[in-house]
């Protein structure tokens, strides 16, 4: 399923006759402006399956971001925008299905949803020992009833006097969030966020997760764009996600950017000497 068909990012001229007209010179950024120019990616056909590929610095997670902003895509995180970002998208162009259902995934999401949940469970101890302190408060006081405004301490006492103090603390108390590894909690994030007929744009999702997650997630990816009608658009390093079936690999790390298999990628060819070296070791 195609979502995002293509999309055009400003070329070094347009870039040169926006700044000529610019009577702004308080910035020392122009953000993003000067990033995508510079390693000539100029216009993205997109597949199911689109990677931007590239080292530290080379505009992959700015590509992913500006095509996000131009697709209107949900995301959690607060993303910064620059002061010229609103100038820039206004250079891009694309091709996208009406009505489109759109999101993208940081890494900043990731580690926000796993502070969730372990803000969340401290919360919950923090209330859990406030109520074994309040059990043993009530149950052991010297109550007397004796109008209706102390009715809702009448009860706490009743309930006290009932049930042990588990039992006590627990009818009070919703269960903790169950906790994993990151990495499992990444992994869990990604099968809960990513669901049918959307485009998903994801920043370098093998954050957090080891080479077995990321060949799970491969698998899952490549059955959202199969079966449940998903177009991805991502940005990695891993050898995983860059050999996924039917992925068009974007190569960054050139001037200009070309199409290339992802056997012939820089990074992959680190690993494939490094094992190759290494082969009688196993």
């Amino acid at each position: 399923m195609l979502y995002l068909s293509d999309f055009t990012f400003p070329d070094a001229e347009q870039e040169h006759t926006f700044f000529m007209a610019q009577q702004r010179t308080c910035y020392d950024s122009y953000y993003p402006f000067q990033i995508l120019s510079v390693c000539g990616l100029r216009r993205v056909e997109f597949e199911p399956i689109t990677i931007f590929y590239g080292g530290n610095g080379s505009g992959k997670s700015t590509a992913l971001n500006v095509i996000a902003e131009k697709a209107g895509a949900e995301r959690d995180s607060l993303y910064n925008r620059s002061n010229f970002y609103e100038d820039y998208l206004s250079l891009c162009g694309m091709t996208l299905r009406d009505d489109t259902k759109s999101r993208i995934i940081t890494s900043d999401d990731v580690f926000d949803y796993m502070l969730h949940i372990r803000s969340l469970n401290e919360g919950i101890d923090r209330k859990r020992d406030a109520l074994f302190q309040e059990y043993l408060d009530v149950k052991y006081s010297d109550f007397k009833f004796r109008t209706m405004e102390d009715y809702s301490q009448l009860k706490k006492v009743n309930k006290s006097r009932s049930k042990t103090q588990s039992k006590f603390v627990r009818s009070e108390l919703i269960d903790n969030v169950r906790e994993f590894s990151n990495g499992e909690t990444a992994f869990r994030y990604f099968t809960d966020i990513i669901s049918d007929n959307g485009l998903f744009i994801l920043d370098e999702p093998e954050n957090s997760l080891s080479p077995a997650r990321q060949l799970e997630l491969a698998r899952h990816l490549e059955d959202s764009v199969r079966f449940y009608g998903c177009q991805l658009v991502l940005s990695t390093h891993s050898p995983f996600l860059l050999a996924m079936r039917g992925a068009r690999v974007y190569n960054l790390d050139e001037s200009p950017v070309h199409v290339r298999k992802w056997t012939e990628l820089g990074n992959v060819r680190v690993y494939y000497d490094f094992f190759k070296r290494h082969d009688g070791a196993f």
